[in-house]
């Protein structure tokens, strides 16, 4: 319709013009030049941490069955403060205690092993000796 138009009001009279009133994020838009009418994301890289390890049934293991030493119960304590740390969300702090955890948990498992071994070599060689003695070699 023209700028004049008509319209079926009392009197019949056209409309005024009227001019249009700007809101202050229009205000802020046009400060900012920045087009009215487009919209503006900022969109964030979501970094994706692997939830840190606490090794938890490694060290019930070690502290049940291989406690030499109370490793097993130390590796046991670092665990337990590993997963608190993940539950708060500390992941520094949980694999630092994940990896002393595992680290206590490993040196229990080779001197346990070492130990075994140890047995198993001197149950044999006094096997052996006992049976050269009887021989009278």
């Amino acid at each position: 319709m023209a700028s004049g138009a008509q319209y079926p009001f009392p009197g019949n009279a056209p409309l005024p013009r009227y001019e249009q009133l700007k809101e202050e994020r229009d205000l802020a838009l046009v400060e900012a030049n920045i087009p009215a009418g487009t919209t503006v994301v900022h969109v964030h890289p979501q970094v994706v941490v692997a939830p840190a390890r606490d090794h938890i049934v490694w060290s019930i293991f070690s502290t049940l069955y291989c406690n030499f030493c109370c490793l097993g119960f130390m590796a046991l304590a670092f665990s337990v403060k590993a997963r608190d740390r993940k539950v708060v969300g500390d992941h520094s702090g949980a694999s630092s205690y994940g990896s002393t955890a595992r680290c206590l948990n490993i040196t229990a498992l080779m001197l346990n092993l070492l130990i075994i071994f140890l047995i198993i070599i001197l149950f044999a060689v006094g096997i052996i000796s006992v049976a050269r003695f009887q021989h009278g070699v």
